[in-house]
């Protein structure tokens, strides 16, 4: 399956494949059946798109609170694997949750909580690259992880969506027992391709912890913080650049179903449109990952948030169900490569000691469902009453992630010791 990589490799590979269901889940079935239970009391269409955006931005403004404070803090040796496990545990639980919620209040709120946990075991694993693959190999490890998770994550999502067809439309069984049959296939998938990474990972690169845990965790932080502002202009950009250019790819990934219901799309032919997505994702995730070799990552970026721009322009002609797909598929193009070069480009620039808390701070840039997105989302529509003028709102963010993208480039990497303890 995985030709030419190590064992510890293979293992974190395993990881995005495992992750990707739950992530397949909150772009598909996960807001439709929010639709459902929140429709079912009377809220409109436009309104139940504001909602669930603004309770994906509560959540990520929580993850950016406690992204960079944890991350720091698995740092500590011997700290990261437990921490790692801890929230993926809640995060699978939530999973068997949102599946027997009855009511929309109970649904959004373990939502919340699952996707906090979710999106902070992404911080974990993310950090765990620079302990499990050499820099070298960073961008073909960090695109196998992408592109297997695109196609790996569909074999639970098509039992799911079985089930949901099964009780939504055939009406062979109740639409209740359906959804949760496919939360709790999630929830099992995601929990046992991860048991490879929770067996053979081993933290490499740390920091000795001593003294006060808390006092010693913010102080970190803070030094860190200062010296990028001060000295490491080449991560300043580069996070800079990353807050604005995937806070646009996170919200269209994470909204595109939202948004079609929202249009009046049939539901099962947008979750099949996005299934093929992910085949897409993971053939150019595959292709692109093996460009690095020859091109600069910074150009494959730079033609990777083109695309998106085009994307958000194309939003304002999108009416059906064919013209979403078309839409859909040129998103797939692009969504593993920019977040699978974005990761590993980072982990190239960074102390690997302190990898936790480096990726703990892009993780507030917009890791998952970003909150400046979300939020242009939710304005928009209740500004405009334009679904499609709110995606093309996005496009002012690819703009400007370009610009401080390019920025970073031109940069020298300020130098480092990035050695074991």
């Amino acid at each position: 399956m995985f030709k030419n990589f190590t064992r510890l490799e293979k293992s974190w590979i395993l990881y995005d494949i495992g992750n990707s269901a739950f992530t397949l889940m909150v772009t598909t079935l996960i807001p439709v059946w929010f639709s459902a239970l929140v429709t079912a009391e009377g809220y409109s269409n436009s309104e139940y798109l504001a909602c669930w955006s603004y309770a994906t931005s509560v959540t990520t403004i929580l993850v950016a609170v406690l992204g960079p404070i944890l991350g720091t803090l698995s740092d500590n040796r011997g700290f990261k694997k437990p921490m790692f496990m801890t929230v993926l545990i809640i995060g699978v639980i939530g999973c068997f949750v949102m599946g027997g919620a009855p009511g929309w209040m109970l649904y959004i709120v373990t939502y919340i909580i699952a996707k906090i946990c979710y999106q902070l075991s992404l911080v974990f694993y993310d950090s765990m690259l620079t302990d499990v693959t050499t820099p070298e190999r960073m961008d073909i490890v960090s695109s196998q992880g992408y592109a297997w998770g695109y196609i790996g994550s569909c074999i639970p999502f098509i039992i799911a969506l079985l089930f949901y067809v099964l009780g939504e439309y055939m009406h062979r069984i109740p639409t209740a027992a359906g959804i949760a049959v496919g939360f709790a296939v999630t929830g099992i998938w995601w929990f046992c391709v991860s048991m490879p990474l929770m067996k053979n990972y081993k933290q490499k690169h740390y920091m000795d912890h001593a003294g006060n845990m808390a006092g010693t965790t913010f102080r970190r932080l803070g030094e860190t913080l200062k010296e990028i502002v001060k000295s490491d202009r080449k991560v300043l950009f580069f996070l800079l650049a990353f807050f604005f250019y995937i806070d646009g790819v996170y919200t269209i990934i994470d909204e595109s179903v939202a948004i079609g219901t929202a249009m009046g799309i049939n539901t099962v032919g947008l979750l099949v449109v996005l299934l093929f997505t992910q085949v897409v994702a993971f053939a150019f995730a595959s292709l692109f990952g093996k460009l690095t070799e020859k091109y600069d990552p910074f150009k494959i970026l730079s033609v990777c948030i083109a695309g998106y721009l085009a994307v958000a322009v194309y939003a304002l002609f999108l009416h059906t169900l064919w013209q979403f797909g078309i839409m859909a598929f040129i998103v797939g193009m692009f969504q593993g490569t920019i977040q699978a070069l974005s990761r590993s480009y980072y982990g190239k620039i960074i102390p690997s000691e302190k990898s936790g808390e480096y990726f703990g701070l892009l993780d507030i840039c917009g890791k998952g469902a970003a909150f400046m997105g979300t939020l242009l989302i939710g304005i928009t529509v209740h500004l405009t009453g334009s679904v499609n003028m709110a995606v093309f709102s996005l496009a002012i963010l690819f703009v400007i992630g370009w610009m401080f993208l390019r920025k970073s480039s031109s940069l020298p990497a300020m130098e480092r010791n990035n050695t074991a303890e």
